[in-house]
């Protein structure tokens, strides 16, 4: 176990150290924390690179993250991040991980990111996306927008194509 957290430490000081400086972490540490919510955010990998960038645009403007899966976290008390429901109920649990009570990171990591995600918070997509919503048709992958009324009106979109 010791050899692999120094394996695990050896590759994250190396990705640490070739991180896109515009990158709105200030440590490692915070790398794996939002590293571990765009792990459950999708299970494609090619998408990482967005969700990152919309987190990132989210902390650099102030906003809250509105990571469904701290939610899931924080609602379960850690034992999921993912795999259930969220009611309106948990969106408003007073915990450390509701991402939609809280601003900022929350203060641990919500599962053990791979270096996947860890390399799309280092390295995130350029985009002034600040929304995204799993696209509903079985590939995994996400929609994004730069604005509200655009987000709402994809929501609306894959609704109608979900009846």
């Amino acid at each position: 176990m010791a050899r692999a957290e120094a394996a695990m430490q050896g590759k994250l000081a190396s990705l640490w150290a070739g991180r896109d400086p515009a990158v709105p972490l200030d440590s490692p540490a915070q790398a794996v924390i939002l590293a571990s919510i765009v792990q459950q955010e999708t299970p494609l990998e090619s998408d990482m690179p967005m969700i990152a960038a919309v987190y990132e645009n989210r902390l650099k403007a102030g906003m809250k993250l509105q990571a469904d899966p701290t939610v899931i976290y924080a609602a379960t008390d850690g034992k999921q991040s993912g795999g259930t429901g969220i009611t309106k109920a948990d969106l408003a649990l007073d915990s450390p991980y509701n991402t939609y009570v809280v601003q900022g990171l929350p203060p641990g990591p919500i599962c053990n990111p791979g270096e996947a995600a860890l390399q799309a918070v280092l390295h995130p997509a350029r985009s002034n996306a600040l929304y995204f919503i799993a696209a509903k048709d079985g590939t995994g992958r996400s929609v994004f927008s730069t604005g509200l009324k655009q987000q709402l009106d994809n929501i609306q979109h894959l609704w109608n194509q979900n009846r």
